[in-house]
């Protein structure tokens, strides 16, 4: 069946991921309310690191314009997951293991895997969801976080979707972050859009992205694991 849906993920991925629904004949908006910005004075520090985490894309884009990218293509990178992985190829690294998972899954993965002495060096966000640093300390394994990228909120939905929302026109969003699906919730109350009202449903990358909205009173699925195909698996059953 063919959907009305809008896809709420930061730019260049709403638009892969907007391809990908409309291969499968839905009808997709886009509504970007997170925009990344890269920090491009990170300290990537003088350590020779032993290695190189990441839990998103945006991570391994953001140090592809690091002045010292170079420093750090020689390094193993473990990867949150597929996509993630796939980004890290992109900005020239080339030995990438994916964990296929979330952080707890990298963690396993980097105490499974990680042989060397020196610290691993995590390129991150601002804002993260859990304390990787902490899990793989616990484990004996020392990394040191630097945050390579920020997400800016957006401070207003897109008028086209603020309508469409307002009519009813919408049968699904897609959310992929907590902070994303937070800010949809803040600015759908700032536009007097009541989203408990609405018919819509939301599909969520993970029990977590998925909170705010239940909390809000919306109607919220969550994909049986966190990655765009069991996302797209939740809208293929609608």
């Amino acid at each position: 069946m063919a959907l009305r849906l809008v896809v709420t993920r930061p730019e260049p991925d709403g638009a892969r991921t907007a391809a990908a629904l409309r291969a499968r004949g839905h009808a997709v908006m886009l509504a970007p309310l997170l925009a990344i910005a890269p920090e491009a004075e990170a300290d990537l520090g003088p350590e020779p690191w032993g290695g190189v985490l990441i839990t998103s894309a945006n991570a391994a884009r953001a140090v592809a314009a690091h002045p010292r990218r170079g420093e750090l293509l020689g390094l193993p990178l473990f990867a949150v997951g597929r996509r993630s992985a796939e980004a890290a190829r992109a900005a020239g690294f080339a030995e990438v293991v994916s964990a296929d998972g979330d952080a707890a899954d990298l963690a396993r993965l980097v105490v499974a895997r990680d042989r060397t002495p020196q610290p691993l060096l995590y390129l991150a966000g601002e804002d993260r969801a859990g304390d990787l640093g902490g899990a793989l300390a616990a484990q004996g394994v020392a990394t040191r976080t630097v945050v390579v990228y920020r997400a800016v909120i957006a401070t207003a939905l897109p008028d086209d979707v603020k309508d469409a929302l307002a009519a009813g026109e919408i049968d699904g969003v897609l959310h992929y972050s907590r902070r994303s699906a937070d800010a949809f919730v803040a600015l759908a109350l700032a536009a007097m859009i009541d989203i408990k009202k609405l018919t819509t449903k939301h599909y969520c990358v993970s029990a977590q992205a998925a909170a705010p909205l239940r909390d809000a009173g919306a109607a919220a699925l969550a994909a049986a694991t966190p990655d765009e195909p069991a996302l797209l698996a939740l809208i293929d059953l609608a």
